[in-house]
């Protein structure tokens, strides 16, 4: 780690200059410079004070996380078909596995069908974005079309079917992750 490079962005972040985190710490502009270009290192006490002047401590300054992806564009989905009962998964964030939802894109085949899944700890959420679909929730069947959105508890067996004509595609959201 570069403990200057570090210490030179968080001052830009707080838009300070060198000269105004040094009198903000009772340093000198100098020593915040040659800081910068880890041309010195600090002492423990002086770290602290420059850190908490830039508005961190220690632990945080110290810990390397790594930043998270936050767009995703098509090419980073991973997708599963199953030609057989006529479906199309895309995982459209990938690992979501280790997430506390999983959205994936579901495209069904004219009268296709999406797995049957047994009752399971969760919920799950549906807007249909094109074509309709029977949700079979149980002993009930409910119908949606393209704008409307369904939502339920995974506790009891559901499947998802399309027994229309045209293609069926709908954004899905389960927690926790199943798909």
């Amino acid at each position: 780690m570069q403990i200057g490079e570090k210490i030179k962005r968080l001052r830009l972040e707080n838009n300070l200059t060198q000269e105004e985190l040094a009198d903000r710490c009772e340093l000198s502009k100098g020593f915040i410079s040659q800081l910068e270009r880890d041309m010195t290192s600090p002492s423990i006490a002086s770290l602290v004070d420059i850190l908490e002047s830039l508005g961190t401590n220690l632990q945080a300054f110290f810990s390397e996380t790594v930043d998270e992806k936050i767009v995703f564009k098509p090419e980073d989905f991973f997708e599963k078909e199953n030609e057989e009962i006529g479906y199309k998964l895309e995982w459209i964030i990938p690992n979501a596995q280790k997430n506390m939802m999983e959205p994936i894109l579901l495209t069904l085949a004219p009268n296709g069908a999406y797995d049957e899944h047994e009752p399971h700890v969760g919920e799950e959420f549906g807007y249909v974005l094109s074509g309709s679909v029977v949700i079979k929730l149980g002993n009930k069947k409910y119908i949606a079309k393209a704008g409307d959105s369904f939502y339920y508890k995974a506790n009891k067996g559901h499947e998802i079917v399309n027994k229309g004509r045209r293609e069926a595609v709908l954004l899905l959201v389960g927690t926790p992750p199943n798909f």
